[in-house]
This record gives structure tokens, C-alpha cells and sequence, in this order.
């Protein structure tokens, strides 16, 4: 029986300190991201040059499109444009979570499937190898770096650009998962009564590739977000025009000494967030892992 198949785990998962820690974090974030509108009534694109670089907790009274004023408090300042941080930084957790989710499903459906057929059928193994040997031999970020310059700036161009190295990492799990899976005397058992190929791999293969996918899913979310940080800090990802925690740390950089609150706040998110996908990455593991569950 697959670990993915036994009982009780879905239980055991949850229990697991790693993930609970994790989970919660990340669902703070999420609704944070989610109901920002909801919660800071400023549009994050919104700029009063009058307000630039306040501090923490400062109170200004803002002009509403219908003709009324409002007094706001900016919990964590404004930025060198008079923007709100605090509503910006709302917005920018939705970016950061859109592009790790979407990564890690792009990589995971398509290492999946490539990894599949490599791993199984054997002619395909070294011409399916050598094309993710030759991308894994490119780092990641100057891979993506010549992605984004290549296909211009902007989110959908971001996602591909971040999945793409990735994908190799997931064919080389799920084709060392089928390489021991295809060996199997059930496996054997199902080929010498002639069962279609399409009916291995769904029915008694795939099954045994659900729980490191899941494992390894975590891992490509958390560095798709480090990632897409990465390259707006660098000016070559999303555009400015869109909060992300990237682009507002690189507006922010000038002004480190003398307003380090630019830097620092969606710093600690981005650190957050990544740590929390992490965490429940390695309770994942530890848990699905036969070789490292506490629980058989």
C-alpha cells in the first residue's frame, strides 16, 4: 500500500506541530491578502505626495472619489511616493501567493507527466534526462532572468519563467519513484496479463508518486515566492504598477538608513511565508516519508 493510500494519515498530517505552525501562519497571510479591500479602505496605487515617508501609526485625512474625507491611520507608514505601505503590502501577499500556487501546479503537473513516461518507458529515459539535465544545469534566477528579458515583464510571463526550472526537479523525484515502483511483482503481474499501459501507470503507479508531490509541491511554492521577489527587487518581473513584497523592498532600498520601515515590513512577510510553506513541506515529509514517519 502507497503511503498516500493509508490510513489515518490525512489524521497524522494535521497533528504534525510543523504543519499546524505552518498552516496557521500561511492562513493569516492568505486572509490578509484576500480581504484586502475589506480591510484598509486605500487603493494601493493611491499616492499623496504630501504624506511621503511617514512613520509607523501616522494619521492623515484622504479625499474619497464620492467627495468626502476620511481620516486614515497608516499602520506602517508610507512609502517615498506618499503611498499607504500597510495596503500595499495587503495587495502584494495576493501576488506572492497567486505565483507560488500557480508555480508549484505547473511544475507539479508537468514534471509528473514527463517524469512518468521517462521513468517508464525506457527508450524515453535518456533523451527525456539530458533536456532536464541541461536546464538544472542553469541556475534558476538567471534562467528566469533571461525568460522574463526575453518574453517582456509582467505576471503570466513571471509564472512561466519560475516554472519552469522547476519542473526538472519534480521529473527527477517522479521518475526515481517509478523506476523502483515498475519493479514491483504487482506491477509485473499487471504487464504479463497484458493490461494497457495508460492502466499501469493510472491504477498502480501514480498512486506511489502522490505523497512526495505533495512534499515536494510545498518546496517549489516556497522558492517560487522567494524567486518572484527576487526579480522585482532586481526591476525585471512584475511591474511597478502591481504591490508586490519584491518591488516595494527595491522602491524602499535608497531610503534603507534613514526609513528601514520601507524595507523591513514586507520583509518579514516574505520571510514569514516562505518559512510557513516550508514548515509544512517538512512536516509533510516527516510524515509520508516511510523512512522518517514516527507513525507506521
Amino acid at each position: 500500500m502507497s503511503a498516500a493510500a493509508r490510513p489515518g494519515l490525512l489524521r497524522a498530517v494535521l497533528a504534525h506541530g510543523s504543519v499546524q505552525v505552518g498552516g496557521f501562519i500561511l492562513l493569516v497571510i492568505a486572509l490578509l491578502g484576500i480581504f484586502a479591500p475589506w480591510i484598509s479602505p486605500l487603493d494601493p496605487a493611491f499616492l499623496d505626495p504630501t504624506i511621503r515617508n511617514r512613520l509607523p501609526g501616522f494619521e492623515s485625512t484622504v479625499l474619497q472619489p464620492d467627495g468626502t474625507l476620511l481620516t486614515v491611520t497608516h499602520w506602517l507608514g508610507t512609502d517615498q511616493l506618499g503611498r499607504d505601505l500597510f495596503t500595499r503590502v495587503l495587495y502584494g501577499a495576493r501576488v506572492s501567493l497567486i505565483v507560488g500556487l500557480t508555480v508549484a501546479v505547473i511544475a507539479v503537473a508537468l514534471g509528473l507527466v514527463i517524469g512518468l513516461i521517462a521513468g517508464y518507458v525506457r527508450w524515453l529515459d535518456g533523451a527525456f534526462m539530458r533536456v532536464m539535465d541541461g536546464l538544472m544545469a542553469i541556475p534558476p534566477i538567471l534562467l528566469a532572468l533571461a525568460l522574463v528579458a526575453l518574453w517582456g515583464a509582467g505576471l503570466t510571463t513571471v509564472i512561466i519563467a519560475v516554472a519552469i526550472p522547476e519542473v526538472p526537479r519534480v521529473v527527477r523525484l517522479v521518475r526515481a519513484v517509478v523506476l523502483s515502483v515498475r519493479e514491483e511483482p504487482y506491477v509485473e503481474a499487471a504487464i504479463s496479463l497484458g493490461t494497457p499501459t495508460p492502466l499501469i501507470l493510472t491504477r498502480h503507479v501514480l498512486p506511489n508518486t502522490v505523497a512526495p508531490l505533495i512534499v515536494q509541491g510545498t518546496y517549489v511554492c516556497a522558492s517560487a515566492i522567494l524567486v518572484e521577489a527576487i526579480l522585482s527587487f532586481l526591476g525585471v518581473g512584475i511591474p511597478t504598477d502591481i504591490p508586490t513584497w519584491g518591488n516595494i523592498m527595491a522602491e524602499g532600498r535608497l531610503l534603507f538608513r534613514v526609513f528601514p520601515h520601507n524595507i523591513l515590513f514586507p520583509g518579514v512577510l516574505l520571510a514569514l511565508t516562505v518559512l510557513a510553506v516550508n514548515m509544512m513541506g517538512d512536516g509533510m515529509r516527516d510524515t509520508l516519508d516511510p523512512k522518517l514517519a514516527r507513525r507506521v
